[in-house]
C-alpha cells in the first residue's frame, strides 16, 4: 500500500504535468525521480544493507544437477500466477481494453468515453503493486535489502521489455527468460574460455550487449510488431 500510494502521488506531481510534453521530458523525469527516491530511502534507512528475514526453509532441492531452493520455487510459481493474471486483465477485461486504447491514442480513447487520466493513474498503481511484489521476491532470494537494490533490476527489466517488444506482455516474459539465459551462459562459457576474465562478475555486460544488438538490428523487439508512423 505504501508503494501504491507513493506511485499515485508521483504520477500526479511528476508525470501528469508532462502529459503532452516531448517524450524526452518524461524519460528525464523518471531518472530524476529514481535518484530522488533512492536518496530519500538512503536518508531514512541509512546506506548499510539490512538483513531480510527468510521465512521459508533454505534447504536446497537437487534436480539431478541444478539446485533450487524453496524460496526460488515460490518466486517462479508466483511470477507465473502474476503474469497470467496481468495478461488476463489487459487482454480480457474492460479496464485492460481501456488501457490498450489509451496507450494507442489517448485523445480518441477520450472521445469513446474512456477517462485517460484515470486509466493512466490506475496503470501506475498496478505497476507500483507489481514492483513491490518484485522487490519482496528479490529480497527474499538474496536475504538483504538496500536503497539501490532496484536500480540494476530496473535496467534489466527495461532491457527485457525491449528485447521482447515494448508493450507486449508475453514478449517481456520471453525477453526476461532470454536475458537470464544470455547472462548465465555468457558468464559461464565465456568465463571458462577467457580463463575467468569474463566471469560471473561481468554478467551485466552480456545483458547490455544484447540490448545494443536488439536496438540496432530489431528496434521493435523479438515479438514486437513493426507499426508505421501515422500522419
Amino acid at each position: 500500500m505504501v508503494c501504491v500510494t507513493l506511485n499515485f502521488v508521483v504520477e500526479k506531481i511528476a508525470y501528469r504535468p508532462l502529459r503532452n510534453a516531448p517524450r524526452l521530458a518524461p524519460l528525464i523525469t523518471a531518472m530524476g525521480m529514481s535518484l530522488l527516491l533512492q536518496t530519500l530511502a538512503m536518508i531514512i534507512w541509512k546506506p548499510n544493507p539490512k538483513p531480510f528475514p527468510l521465512l521459508l526453509p533454505t534447504t536446497p532441492i537437487d534436480l539431478g544437477g541444478p539446485v533450487i531452493s524453496v524460496t526460488q520455487c515460490l518466486i517462479l510459481g508466483l511470477t507465473v500466477v502474476i503474469l497470467a493474471s496481468l495478461m488476463f486483465l489487459v487482454n480480457h477485461t474492460k479496464l485492460g481494453r481501456a488501457m490498450r486504447a489509451t496507450a494507442e491514442n489517448p485523445k480518441v480513447a477520450g472521445l469513446m468515453g474512456v477517462k485517460p487520466d484515470f486509466i493512466i493513474s490506475t496503470t501506475f498503481v498496478i505497476g507500483a503493486a507489481l514492483a513491490a511484489v518484485a522487490g519482496l521476491m528479490w529480497a527474499a532470494n538474496y536475504g538483504t535489502v538496500q536503497h539501490t537494490m532496484g536500480f540494476m533490476p530496473g535496467l534489466k527489466a527495461f532491457t527485457a521489455a525491449v528485447l521482447g517488444g515494448i508493450g507486449n506482455l508475453a514478449g517481456a516474459m520471453v525477453g526476461g527468460i532470454l536475458l537470464g539465459l544470455i547472462e548465465a551462459i555468457g558468464a559461464g562459457y565465456l568465463g571458462d574460455l577467457t580463463g575467468g576474465v569474463l566471469g560471473s562478475h561481468y554478467a551485466d555486460i552480456f545483458a547490455f550487449v544484447a540490448l545494443i544488438l536488439v536496438l540496432t538490428l530489431r528496434p521493435s523487439g523479438l515479438l514486437g510488431e513493426r507499426v508505421a508512423d501515422r500522419a
